[in-house]
């Protein structure tokens, strides 16, 4: 998440869309805005929403009725007595006592009722989350395909795909090697056993093809393709998903096509193959990332770069994320504080649009947008801000951002509740909210610090981000990226140009395929310098920092954070203790040599022969001369020996000699 974001997430980083009518324009024609608190009226019903959802998705559909109905009966009891209250109020500013005690009293009432409403209300918003999760449970394990993954049964299915095709890397275990596989998401529609009859059904699966000599025919299709195959069914890895079962298919030769995809779907395919055409001609870099920037197609990005961008924390740019739904409805109703007045600018003025039409077209275009970079939880959530921002528009009505981003809680979780659990959908909210509510205080605090402004701006969105979203990425990684913050401050320059330049091409791709090419080979500029920022920043020898894994490791992460963020206002004060803090993190991210010797003693002094543990057996290292080594194997993983190679300040290898078929992957020497 960048501090892009920051300013076009949900919209933009304004408080109003309207002009105070009251107020006169300044003279650079801003309008006077009306600030006042943020409104967080909606938070706690999102937050009961999501949690009785992610709660209730595990459970059985009675223990679901249970949940539901122990949130819905206190939920009735409370509004019943917030109207009593709010009766009460009435009747005592109608009392004949003195207007001050029927003003104290009335007030005291109407109190009393608000605060019984709202916790009528948040129980109200638990009970449904829970009704959902529980209907989508059910739903999910209905049918014989639960039964028959337990049994590992073997089966005749019809399915209907429901994402594009992904590929995982080629796993090594032992001294053996598994090939990389296809990974798509379907639908079974239609199940037969070989002894059993044919049985209509709607359950959600995991299609794991060995697609072969077919690789391209599987990697090619379609969401909302019909596909008649066989394999053996499985439980999935973890309980609680929202699939059923891992159908891993038989001799997967070329796929069996009994319906075509929708002509939605075609379009979409269409255009998402029309930029990939569009990049063939570019360097490997700006053909891997344009696409996965654009429309989140990461299928040509190499493993070594997609490493370099999660050591580096900028793998939110290959996850559509809603900063790219922002930029498009930038250009269209320009800056949202300025969308309902006279001097409302993008293009939809331009184009003699009135509010409506701008709300009805930017709708379309969301829609779309949904469809071409498919419904990931940030792209939905994104969808969610931007449709509610457009109705605001369209209605000429103030919204705030925060009420917006809870009510894209509340309705996604509610139409999703799998979202729920899904971890992209909590960092995609977690850095959203921090940046509508951190990042403008520690804006204004770097701004009373002198500050520019802009650069107060970027780093406060940068590391509020960073701050609310690094405990979530511990649970899942067990590391820390000491280089975030900086790598996303640098690449946050060039991914504005570049995803404008390449839904430029996308647009123009199936009429004027030369003009796409033209527009990827500009935006191929700022591509590679994301590329480039990505991998310097993961090929410092401290880029990242190991560190406790699970709910564990996250609290304390996060305990740390919050007391860094208490003490930062009295450690400002110190500019020697900022400098020595500073001082410190460089070299725990560049590592010297000679300081790293004498901490740790390693490597030592004319060492000749090391020993690298690389997890498979061991790496050996010879010294040649200064900075060169010659290694006699490698091991399976290329982040294992790197390691040790820079531990050893080998920074030139001349010779590998390999042992086993094992082909290391360098990425800090030559």
């Amino acid at each position: 998440m960048s501090s892009r974001e920051a300013r076009l997430d949900c919209q933009d980083d304004s408080q109003d869309l309207d002009r105070d009518s009251t107020g006169s324009a300044g003279a650079a024609g801003e309008g006077s805005r009306r600030e006042g608190p943020t409104d967080l009226r909606l938070v706690p019903p999102a937050l009961a929403v999501w949690a009785a959802a992610a709660a209730t998705l595990g459970l059985s559909g009675r223990w679901a009725v249970v949940v539901a109905v122990a949130c819905s009966v206190p939920a009735l009891v409370l509004l019943a007595a917030a109207a009593r209250a709010t009766r009460r109020g009435r009747v005592a500013g109608e009392s004949r006592t003195g207007r001050a005690a029927r003003g104290y009293r009335a007030g005291r009432a109407v109190g009393r009722a608000r605060v019984l409403a709202a916790g009528g209300a948040v129980l109200l918003c638990a009970a449904a989350g829970a009704a959902v999760a529980g209907l989508h449970g059910a739903d999910v394990r209905r049918g014989p395909v639960p039964g028959l993954a337990r049994e590992y049964a073997r089966i005749d299915a019809e399915v209907r795909v429901t994402s594009d095709p992904r590929a995982t890397r080629p796993a090594v275990r032992g001294n053996h090697s598994a090939p990389a596989l296809l990974l798509i998401d379907a639908e079974v529609m239609e199940v037969r056993t070989p002894d059993g009859p044919t049985t209509r059904v709607r359950t959600p699966v995991l299609l794991m093809v060995a697609a072969g000599d077919h690789r391209a025919d599987w990697q090619q299709l379609l969401p909302s393709t019909r596909l008649r195959l066989a394999g053996r069914l499985s439980p999935p890895a973890h309980g609680g998903e929202r699939l059923t079962a891992v159908l891993r298919v038989d001799d997967a030769g070329e796929p069996r096509i009994t319906g075509p995809p929708t002509e939605i779907q075609r379009a979409a395919g269409d255009l998402r193959a029309g930029l990939r055409e569009a990049t063939d001609g570019l360097d490997t870099d700006a053909r891997a990332l344009l696409p996965g920037l654009v429309v989140g197609d990461t299928s040509r990005v190499p493993p070594e770069l997609h490493d370099a961008f999660k050591a580096t924390d900028l793998t939110h740019l290959l996850s559509v994320s809603g900063a790219n739904l922002s930029v498009l409805l930038f250009l269209l109703v320009g800056p949202p504080g300025s969308a309902s007045s006279a001097e409302r600018r993008g293009l939809a003025p331009l184009l003699g649009l009135s509010l409506r039409g701008t709300a009805v077209i930017g709708g379309v275009l969301t829609l779309a947008f949904i469809v071409v970079c498919r419904p990931e939880p940030s792209v939905l959530r994104a969808a969610a801000c931007g449709l509610i921002t457009l109705l605001a528009i369209g209605t000429g009505r103030r919204r705030s951002l925060v009420p917006a981003l809870a009510a894209a809680v509340v309705l996604l979780v509610l139409y999703d509740p799998w979202l729920a659990r899904s971890y992209g959908f909590l960092l995609s909210v977690l850095a959203t909210g921090a940046l509508l509510t951190l990042a403008p205080r520690w804006s204004v605090a770097l701004r009373a610090r002198r500050v520019p402004g802009r650069l107060a701006e970027i780093l406060a969105a940068a590391a509020a981000a960073q701050a609310v979203c690094a405990p979530v990425v511990v649970v899942l990684a067990s590391r820390v990226s000491l280089v975030a913050v900086p790598c996303n401050l640098l690449a946050e320059f060039a991914v504005a140009p570049a995803t404008v330049l390449g839904f430029a091409a996308l647009a123009v791709a199936p009429v004027a395929p030369a003009a796409a090419e033209l527009l990827a080979w500009v935006a191929s500029w700022p591509v590679g310098w994301i590329a480039t920022v990505a991998r310097t920043g993961a090929g410092l020898p401290g880029a990242e920092a190991q560190w406790p894994g699970g709910w564990s490791g996250a609290a304390l992460l996060a305990g740390l954070t919050v007391l860094a963020v208490l003490l930062a206002p009295r450690l400002a004060r110190h500019p020697w203790i900022c400098g020595a803090a500073g001082l410190l993190l460089v070299l725990a991210v560049l590592r010297p040599v000679p300081l790293t010797r004498i901490m740790t003693g390693w490597p030592p002094p004319g060492w000749s022969f090391a020993l690298c543990d690389v997890g498979q057996g061991d790496a050996m290292v010879l010294a040649a001369e200064e900075g060169t080594g010659v290694v006699v194997d490698a091991g399976p993983d290329p982040g294992a020996v790197d390691r040790c190679l820079r531990d050893l300040a080998v920074t030139r290898v001349p010779l590998v000699v390999l042992t086993h078929f094992f082909v290391p992957l360098f990425r800090s020497v030559s």
